[in-house]
């Protein structure tokens, strides 16, 4: 597997300002209100950044043989699979939110401030997700040994036990 780079995170946020600008722009010619994301979900976007760093602290512990006990490595594995996913997800999610406020400060009537403060805040939440999801894909990275190509484990690390 390979690190979330910074590519496919530029990607995932333009596809995201376009599908915003586009949902707020369908959503005013059919004569309905623009689309305004809830005050919990920069909460959410957050907690979900936090809680993903938080699982992979121990995956990290144990790479570096400071745990005292071992990691399964699917475990570690499926980590580093929903770290890479959140940090899509809040790339996606922030440029979801500039599209929303793009549309809105491209418009002659000035947007409300609770609305403004409500995509703002997803923004900065979206962003905030990427650099947790970015941060704990790195705790659940194992560094190479020295006589290696392949990534292996350190003292203590992260595989099964041996079967007898």
């Amino acid at each position: 597997m390979t690190r979330t780079g910074a590519g496919v995170l530029l990607v995932a946020a333009v596809i995201g300002t376009a599908v915003g600008f586009a949902l707020d722009q369908m959503l005013t010619a059919s004569g309905r209100p623009t689309f305004t994301p809830a005050v919990t979900l920069p909460i959410l976007l957050i907690a979900l950044g936090g809680a993903v760093v938080a699982l992979a602290y121990p995956i990290h512990r144990a790479a570096r043989g400071d745990a005292p006990a071992r990691i399964d490595p699917f475990r570690a594995v499926r980590v580093a699979m929903l770290a890479k996913a959140s940090s899509i997800v809040g790339a996606s999610v922030a440029g979801l939110a500039l599209g929303l406020a793009l549309f809105l400060l491209t418009r002659p009537v000035p947007p409300s401030v609770g609305s403004m403060v409500a995509i703002v805040g997803t923004a900065a939440a979206g962003g905030i997700l990427v650099a947790a999801a970015l941060y704990a894909e790195h705790l659940c990275t194992i560094r190479k040994d020295d006589d290696d190509e392949q990534p292996g484990r350190a003292a203590g690390g992260i595989a099964p036990e041996p079967h007898d």
